[in-house]
């Protein structure tokens, strides 16, 4: 079978302007929840996408930790290229997709840095092995082998045991949403996309996309 044969037909669910939160978080909400008890395969993992000084995009899978009102958040490196470039350009995208439901949802918002306490926070409930290599790993940046690699985590449980502190480089990001949008896949592609974009005085509007 050849690549242009590969497709499916979806037919799980409807979208409507009626059925939908008048609040897009609760709205979010409402299909994470569906996605977790769907037992879909990581339902926080969300694709991330950034983009550098030049507008060349990247982007990668992380996994979110929390959201709520004040927007959607997820921990790394700070000295990474996604915290490079979220350095020099703080707007970013997320994308959750879930299969499964024949679902995806699209945020888009400007990223800041959450405070130390919240990074502090989330690190320490972190498995051991999790904070470790947090401390080992210069993420992004290149490394000769893996033995080179697995040699400095050595080093980190040497030197700090089971109390490994967060490194200064590694915290939290926060993307505060401007635009959401929530897409159910339909019949003969005639799909359904809601998306709320927020008001000047911080309301949400909400309008139907062709698809």
């Amino acid at each position: 079978m050849s690549l242009a044969d590969l497709r499916k037909d979806y037919k799980q669910a409807t979208l409507s302007e009626t059925e939908v939160d008048k609040d897009p978080v609760s709205q979010f909400a409402r299909w994470f929840e569906q996605a977790t008890q769907a037992d879909v395969p990581e339902p926080n993992a969300m694709s991330l996408a950034t983009a550098d000084h030049n507008g060349r995009p990247s982007s990668r899978i992380v996994l979110i930790k929390e959201f709520d009102q004040r927007g959607f958040c997820w921990f790394t490196n700070y000295d990474s290229k996604k915290g490079d470039e979220l350095a020099g350009n703080p707007y970013a995208a997320l994308l959750f997709h879930w299969v499964q439901l024949e679902r995806q949802v699209r945020i888009e918002g400007k990223v800041e840095r959450l405070t130390v306490q919240e990074s502090d926070a989330y690190f320490n409930s972190r498995p051991l092995g999790s904070r470790q290599s947090a401390l080992a790993s210069e993420q992004s940046r290149p490394v000769p082998n893996r033995a080179a690699l697995e040699a400095k985590l050595a080093e980190v449980v040497a030197q700090y045991g089971e109390q490994p502190p967060r490194p200064e480089h590694w915290g939290g990001y926060r993307l505060v949403p401007d635009r959401l949008e929530f897409w159910q896949g339909r019949s003969s592609r005639l799909h359904d996309r809601i998306v709320y974009t927020r008001n000047a005085d911080g309301s949400w509007s909400l309008s139907r996309l062709q698809p």
